[in-house]
């Protein structure tokens, strides 16, 4: 059973795609993590909070013969709130779009584009994720305290803007019309397996499943999770 409550949040996945939305595997040409996919679980990495609006919009209601005839919906903006305990900076900085120039990181002018995959569990054991396949990450503000008898800390925020997948084919509703956001849960009987999952995200994405090493680190002992047996094959 797959339940659509969830609780807790596992980790943040993300990769950045070229203008085709084809992943960038090579770290030297904009590639995130040593595969163009990077899960952030080091020693004080991961992410705090993910919190998602604008999956959909209130309808607009319509009137006829005193009464509501028709309710009509406009297309969802979905955006994402990440506040990240922290991450690795060149990471960060690749994601937002700032570059190295003369020894420091200047923002470009051209926004990268970021596919972001957020994965918790629902209240059956089941990994449960909410999927983006496109979209621009910003860094709105950086706040700066002082320390006194407590530290003042001031972790990573940043706001994530979906835009519809580049390839026409990816997110696909059963009318044929493209989404922004795409949910996945491994108790659904839509589920058809990570590999498939991880290539229409992440841009064709077709090397080992990123989440294999972060369950052997972890332990599977720390997951209520009955359906992992696949999580550590590869997926090529």
């Amino acid at each position: 059973m797959a339940g659509m409550s969830i609780k807790g949040i596992d980790f943040v996945m993300a990769g950045i795609t070229d203008d085709k939305g084809v992943l960038i595997t090579d770290p030297e040409k904009g590639g995130l993590g040593p595969k163009g996919i990077a899960l952030w679980d080091g020693d004080g990495d991961g992410a705090t909070t993910a919190n998602i609006t604008g999956l959909e919009e209130a309808g607009q209601q319509q009137y006829a013969n005193n009464k509501v005839k028709r309710i009509n919906h406009g297309v969802p903006t979905p955006q994402v709130a990440l506040t990240m305990l922290d991450m690795p900076y060149e990471d960060g900085s690749k994601m937002v779009g700032y570059t190295d120039i003369n020894g420091g990181r200047v923002l470009s002018n051209k926004k990268p584009h970021v596919a972001l995959l957020i994965a918790s569990h629902d209240f059956d054991g089941n990994w449960f994720f909410d999927a983006f396949a496109n979209g621009e990450m910003t860094l709105p503000t950086r706040n700066h305290g002082t320390n006194n008898k407590n530290e003042t800390d001031s972790n990573v925020a940043f706001t994530y803007q979906s835009l519809n997948p580049i390839p026409n084919n990816v997110f696909l509703n059963k009318e044929g019309s493209q989404q922004s956001f795409k949910a996945y849960n491994t108790g659904d009987s839509a589920w058809q397996g990570f590999e498939t999952m991880l290539k229409e995200v992440f841009g064709g994405y077709s090397g080992d499943n990123p989440m294999a090493s972060y369950i052997q680190a972890t332990g599977t002992g720390s997951f209520a999770n009955t359906n992992q047996s696949d999580v550590n094959k590869p997926t090529v």
